[in-house]
């Protein structure tokens, strides 16, 4: 890889569609932004934690909302900043490292990679190339509908 711009700091908004974990050395997060990618020297809950925050929470008081209105306790997804629309929800548990956080209004579609059956492919509105998952299209699907839930609870 080519000479990257790494940040110490990135501040969720409502141009983040994803954070993806990095295994690199010089940082350990890839952020996608509708029109940019970025490196961050953070993990993506180190991310995601002061942005709920800045939303008026805490991350642990937003998921235990979110686990209280929809009954979901694993892979709960999270009201960032429900005023602005900023809603994510985790591919994994949030303490496993390949975890990704994807940002639901950011999304177009999903589908089923067409030759690998535990993955899955996410198509952003903005055109991007598609993100591929390790998690399987059933599972990514919940995932969507949880998110979905808790907009309609939240916003």
């Amino acid at each position: 890889m080519t000479n990257v711009n790494v940040s110490d700091f990135y501040e969720i908004n409502s141009n983040t569609t994803a954070l993806a974990p990095a295994k690199h050395f010089d940082y350990q997060t890839i952020i996608y932004e509708t029109d940019q990618v970025l490196y961050v020297n953070k993990r993506p809950l180190e991310l995601i934690e002061p942005a709920c925050m800045e939303g008026g929470a805490t991350y642990d008081g937003r998921r235990l909302a979110v686990i209280h209105q929809t009954g979901a306790k694993h892979k709960v997804p999270i009201p960032i900043a429900p005023n602005k629309g900023i809603f994510a929800f985790p591919t994994l548990s949030p303490s496993q490292y390949d975890c990704h956080w994807i940002f639901y209004q950011h999304v177009r579609q999903i589908k089923p990679h067409p030759s690998k059956t535990t993955q899955s492919l996410v198509y952003f509105k903005n055109g991007q190339d598609p993100l591929e998952l390790s998690i399987s299209y059933p599972i990514l699907e919940k995932q969507m509908h949880r998110t979905s839930f808790c907009i309609v609870r939240f916003s």
